[in-house]
Parts: C-alpha cells; structure tokens; sequence
C-alpha cells in the first residue's frame, strides 16, 4: 500500500511537504513517482526519484519549487514543495516504479509504474 498525506489548503507563495507512505513493501528497492491530476485536465508526472542512485526528475514547471527526497529507513518519499500557485492545485500521487525515472530515459513519465496511491488534495487558494 502506498498512503498519501500532507495535503492541503494554502496560499499562493506558501509551501507544502508531502508524504508517500509505503507498507507492505520495501520502497527501497523501487522508484518512487509523484503524479498530480487538476481537474478537468490529464495526470502529469510532476517528480520521480530513483532507488539505486536516488537521481531525480521533475517537470519543467515545478523545477527549482518541488524538491523530492527519501528516507528508506522511514519506508517514505517526500515532496517539499515551495512558492506555490494556483496551478499546482490537483489532487496528487504517489506510485511505485520499477527502478528509473522514465523521463530520465526518455521515456514516459509513467515508466514502470505499477502501484498506485489514493491521491491527497492540494488547494493553492487566497
């Protein structure tokens, strides 16, 4: 199971850090994805770490904002996310891979991603 939690309401220019849970597997052995879907609009890769070598991609969009890191030991993926805007408000995933970034490659941002969360909403309001 992968859980999914720091969702939120805030303000534009403020700052959110999520969290990707894993249980019943060891996040370690995987690469770990974070997807986002804003409504009415197609689910976009927004990050992605690798396990072996923990390199990083991320969406144009989001580079030098978003900030993905791990912590095997605590079995999670975080995603730090800064100067928010109402363009990042989507409900967003986290999913497991099967060891790379697709992008990296360039291949498909959903690259080897075969285990899905449930999704936490992010609201970038005033």
């Amino acid at each position: 199971q992968l859980a999914e939690s720091g969702g939120g309401l805030v303000q534009p220019g403020g700052s959110l850090r999520l969290s990707c849970t894993a249980s019943g597997f060891t996040s370690a052995y995987y690469s770990i994805h974070w997807f986002r879907q804003a409504p009415g609009k197609e689910r976009e890769g927004v990050s992605c770490i690798q396990n072996m070598d923990s390199k990083t991609w991320y969406k144009d969009s989001v580079k030098g904002r978003f900030t993905v890191s791990r912590d095997d030991g605590r079995n999670t993926v975080y995603l730090e996310m800064n100067n928010l805007n109402a363009e990042d408000t989507a409900v967003y995933y986290c999913a497991r891979g099967g060891g790379h970034c697709g992008p990296l490659l360039d291949l498909p941002d959903d690259y080897g991603v075969d285990y899905w969360g449930r999704g936490t909403l992010v609201t970038v309001s005033s």
